[in-house]
């Protein structure tokens, strides 16, 4: 199953407006990013607006610690202090946080859960795709739960172990599953059976980068 032409790209990112805040302290700070709006800027003027700009309006030293497609919704955590955002940060590379992503994917997935343990980097001729690659790939790890089968689709949890860019794509399309309205990876039915990439940071557990105590943090599945 091979996938569609990429669609043109051009960035339209949501109406300015306040960014939906779901935690925030002296610290951190932790919203529901919206589809369509990049973490940080662009390489070009028209790129400019993005979720670390307009996050800045309301919280002057926010900072960013991790990142979201573009396309991709939902829960993300930013610094507010420099050393907020070095603990946190810390945390990410030494895979001591817990993130949980929701999927609509195309098909019906016959299996209730598995793992997809497959290495990727960059398709540099097709940047900014990623493509596995045993021989030198970065090792990449993805559990799956299959929540609800439709006709033609299925609601899945995803629970990336690693955090390698475009990793529940492209591990999605490897299973034959791609992630509905991908533009990148989907074929073109599954490309136009949404006008959005169905895919959703749900939750997100951390440490405090102060205190210690568990943060845990969750947004509502938009599709």
């Amino acid at each position: 199953m091979s996938p569609a032409p990429p669609r043109p790209f051009v960035y339209s990112p949501p109406a300015p407006g306040p960014l939906p805040v779901l935690f925030a302290d002296d610290h951190i700070l932790v919203l529901d990013k919206p589809s369509g709006l990049l973490t940080v800027p662009g390489n070009q003027p028209e790129r400019a607006d993005c979720l670390e700009k307009r996050a800045r309006v309301d919280f002057p030293t926010a900072r960013i610690i991790h990142r979201l497609d573009m396309d991709t919704s939902g829960v993300i955590v930013m610094g507010l202090t420099l050393e907020a955002q070095a603990r946190v940060s810390r945390q990410f590379e030494q895979r001591a946080t817990r993130k949980v992503y929701i999927a609509l994917v195309w098909g019906r997935v016959a299996e209730a859960e598995g793992r997809v343990d497959q290495p990727l980097m960059t398709d540099w001729p097709n940047r900014p795709k990623q493509h596995i690659d045993p021989i030198n790939g970065r090792r990449a790890i993805t559990d799956w739960t299959a929540l609800e089968t439709g006709a033609e689709s299925t609601r899945m949890r995803l629970t990336p172990l690693t955090g390698r860019s475009h990793q529940l794509r492209v591990h999605m399309a490897y299973l034959g599953h791609p992630i509905l309205g991908d533009n990148l990876y989907a074929p073109n039915a599954a490309l136009a059976a949404r006008d959005r990439l169905c895919l959703h940071s749900q939750s997100l557990e951390f440490a405090h980068p102060v205190s210690g105590k568990i943060v845990y943090v969750e947004s509502p599945v938009p599709f």
